[in-house]
């Protein structure tokens, strides 16, 4: 496929649901486990769960708009880019954060802060703070 200049509001609309929806399930999925299930063991298997749940919601942010070109996305430390950078680095430098070298990236202007290095560990509240940043700076630069 070529590189896109732009999606239309139902592309953006249609992946910002399924999103959300995969995200409605985990929390409901946690709220039951949560409010039935006492126990270390359960509570360390949701927090070894939760980062890699999100971790590969990244990855399916990215994938949704991965054919998104460089010359509208731009090479600065936008949330479309903090993105790309976290998805490269999850899967091919074993989850921890390095640099792309036609991108810039200052972990003071990130959404999650993460500093070239950190391991990646997203937690719920991080990917609704990235996915909410990345959907409105896609509107912002790629709506038709």
């Amino acid at each position: 496929m070529l590189g896109r200049k732009n999606y239309t509001k139902d592309e953006i609309d249609h992946a910002e649901a399924s999103v959300a929806e995969q995200v409605a399930a985990y929390t409901s999925l946690t709220g039951a486990i949560a409010g039935e299930v006492t126990g270390k063991k359960v509570f360390a298997a949701l927090e070894d769960f939760e980062p890699l749940f999100f971790g590969n919601m990244v990855l399916v942010l990215d994938r949704y708009f991965v054919h998104r070109i460089r010359a509208v996305t731009g090479k600065d430390g936008n949330p479309l880019n903090e993105v790309e950078i976290i998805a490269d680095s999850l899967m091919n430098n074993d989850g921890i954060l390095r640099g792309i070298s036609v991108l810039k990236y200052f972990s003071g202007q990130s959404v999650l802060k993460l500093e070239i290095g950190d391991r990646i560990r997203v937690s719920a509240d991080d990917f609704e703070r990235l996915s909410a940043a990345f959907f409105a700076e896609l509107r912002s630069r790629f709506l038709a």
